[in-house]
């Protein structure tokens, strides 16, 4: 039986304010974590990604929320500037559309400390961004620890890795003991839930098995060619298929900006995000891409992870990826509110044993393509116009 928002114990003026945004149903994920976390309960949640896990901490922290005080009192960590940047706006969201007057400000390192302390004079309920610059300015005295009811670490794989952990428990330590922590992630493994139950208080583990949910809105195709042709083929794919907003996807991220250069040479619209890129560049890739500003955007697994941009309509794969639950990831997308989506791959004659794997994992069919005259045909037409053209020119030597 589907559970409804209003049987979760929520604040009517939320359903409300989710009604609008378009979201009736919750997910697995928001309807096992949400009563535990008005509860207080700490909670470790591990749930597919694109299964909401975002609305199941945020719900709860707008409903706990005392808007009526100026003072800061939930802190959301993520481990990437745009995962927080993108929190920060589903939060502004949320908070217009449900008319509830919850604050919150993105406290991101490589940022002008000196704008993000004036920010904070205005007391924002929520403090989204990265451990490094929170725990700055948490012992400058500018981000009011004391005060913090609920701690997030979104991402948990990532920030409770051996790279960040020790961040990640500063924040902690310097809040009051009876804060709610809780830890959401996509996959957590048992060193990381191992971490996790030793930062909490007697947590609530919530697992939602990883169903391989295939959206039957997405058209899966794929071309072959040789490895050295790749950028080529996409050139020409790109101008077959004319994707109103598309993401190539490369397996190394240090080959995003060469594949991007070699796109932008040909006059096609592609912008990347690329590791070693400034922050303002990633930015601007991203801010650009969302407005329609860039047609492609050029990115490796790691760098589009959590991001969420609305009408995609072409996923491609330069790269293929290694599982099939990457791939899922990559074409879940496209094809999203019902609208329709194609992922193209463009794979070696080897990779096809890849592309065959994903189509038994998953049960899906990818279509052999090719581009004839400029136009994307099935391969058996293309096979029948290379043979009718072989027969026309033998004909001509008889």
């Amino acid at each position: 039986m589907t559970i409804s928002f209003d049987k979760l114990n929520l604040n009517p003026q939320l359903v409300d304010g989710l009604n609008k945004g378009g979201i009736k149903v919750p997910t697995d994920i928001q309807a096992k974590a949400i009563p535990l976390a008005l509860e207080n309960k700490d909670i470790i949640g591990q749930s597919q990604t694109g299964s909401g896990k975002t609305l199941a901490y945020l719900l709860p922290i707008f409903q706990k929320i005392n808007s009526e005080k100026r003072e800061m009192q939930a802190i959301i960590l993520a481990p990437t500037h745009e995962l927080a940047m993108q929190i920060d706006r589903e939060i502004k969201l949320l908070a217009t559309n449900s008319e509830i007057p919850v604050t919150s400000t993105p406290i991101i390192g490589e940022v002008n400390v000196k704008r993000q302390i004036e920010k904070l004079k205005e007391k924002p309920h929520i403090i989204v961004g990265s451990t490094g610059r929170i725990f700055e300015l948490i012992k400058m005295k500018k981000i009011s620890a004391h005060t913090i009811k609920t701690i997030v670490i979104d991402e948990g794989d990532r920030l409770l890795d051996q790279n960040n952990l020790t961040r990640v428990k500063d924040v902690i330590k310097t809040t009051m003991r009876d804060r709610q922590l809780m830890t959401f992630s996509a996959t957590i493994n048992n060193r990381t839930l191992d971490i996790a139950k030793g930062l909490m208080k007697d947590p609530e583990i919530i697992t939602i098995e990883d169903k391989v949910q295939v959206n039957e809105n997405i058209n899966h195709l794929y071309l072959t060619c040789e490895q050295r042709d790749k950028i080529e083929v996409l050139r020409k794919l790109i101008a077959a298929t004319k994707p109103k907003r598309g993401i190539i996807f490369i397996n190394k991220p240090d080959e995003v900006e060469i594949a991007t250069s070699k796109l932008q040479y040909h006059h096609i619209n592609a912008y990347g995000i690329y590791g070693n890129a400034s922050k303002e560049e990633r930015k601007k890739a991203l801010d650009g891409f969302r407005s329609g500003k860039f047609q492609l955007l050029v990115a490796s697994d790691l760098a589009a992870r959590g991001l969420d941009v609305k009408e995609v309509t072409h996923i491609f794969n330069l790269d293929l990826p290694q599982d099939s639950k990457e791939y899922i990831h990559r074409a879940g997308r496209t094809g999203r509110a019902g609208s329709l989506g194609t992922t193209i791959s463009i794979a070696t004659e080897k990779e096809v044993s890849l592309l065959k794997r994903y189509e038994k994992d998953l049960n899906i069919k990818i279509i052999g393509k090719s581009i004839y005259k400029g136009n994307l045909i099935d391969s058996n037409e293309s096979n029948k116009a290379t043979n009718k053209k072989r027969d026309n020119n033998s004909k001509k030597f008889k």
